[in-house]
C-alpha cells in the first residue's frame, strides 16, 4: 500500500470514529467543549503517531486507548479553576419530550456518582459497545478486570436510581 493510500485510509477510519469518540468524551467529562477538545487532541495525537497503527487493525479501540491516556493526564494535569456553563438550564424544553429528559438526567447524575473507573467501563461496554477485551486494551486492564468493574458498575448504578425513584415518589407524595 503506497503511503498516500495509507494515509487516506487511516483519515477514513478516523473520521469514521469522530461521533463515538465524542459520544463517550461527553459522558465521561459531562462538559461539551472540553469533549470536544478531548476529542481534537486525541485525533491531533493519533495522527502525529499513525505509524504505531497497524495497518488493518480496528482503529477504535486504539484511538479510545489514546483518548483515555489523555484524559488520564488531564485529570492529573492542575487545572486552572473555572465555572461551568449549565447547558441544559440555556436548552428550552419540549413538549411531550420533557420525561424523557428527565430520565436522562437521572442517568447522567446517576453515572456521574460512580467511581471513574467503572464508569469508564461501563460507557466503553454499554455505550460504546466495546467487547470486554476490547475495553480491556483501551484501559489497559486485563478483561477480567473489566468484567469485574462492569458488574460492580452495573449494581452501583441500579442502586442510585432506585434512591433516586424513592426519593421522587416521596417528593410526589
Amino acid at each position: 500500500m503506497t503511503s498516500d493510500a495509507r494515509l487516506n485510509e487511516a483519515g477514513q477510519r478516523m473520521t469514521a470514529c469522530i461521533s463515538s469518540l465524542r459520544r463517550y468524551a461527553h459522558a465521561l467529562l459531562r462538559d461539551r467543549t472540553a469533549a470536544d477538545d478531548l476529542v481534537q487532541d486525541t485525533l491531533d495525537r493519533a495522527w502525529t503517531r499513525l505509524t504505531s497503527w497497524h495497518d488493518g487493525a480496528d482503529m477504535r479501540p486504539w484511538l479510545f486507548s489514546i483518548m483515555h491516556n489523555l484524559h488520564v493526564d488531564q485529570v492529573r494535569r492542575p487545572r486552572l479553576a473555572t465555572v461551568p456553563v449549565d447547558e441544559e438550564a440555556m436548552t428550552v424544553a419540549v413538549r411531550g419530550m420533557h420525561h424523557d429528559n428527565l430520565e436522562l438526567r437521572d442517568l447522567d447524575a446517576a453515572l456521574q456518582r460512580l467511581p471513574a473507573e467503572q464508569r469508564e467501563v461501563l460507557l466503553l461496554v454499554a455505550l460504546e459497545e466495546m467487547s470486554y477485551a476490547e475495553a480491556a486494551d483501551v484501559l489497559g486492564i486485563s478483561p477480567g478486570n473489566v468484567a469485574s468493574r462492569l458488574c460492580r458498575a452495573r449494581e452501583k448504578l441500579r442502586a442510585v436510581l432506585d434512591e433516586q425513584k424513592t426519593i421522587s415518589l416521596k417528593v410526589v407524595r
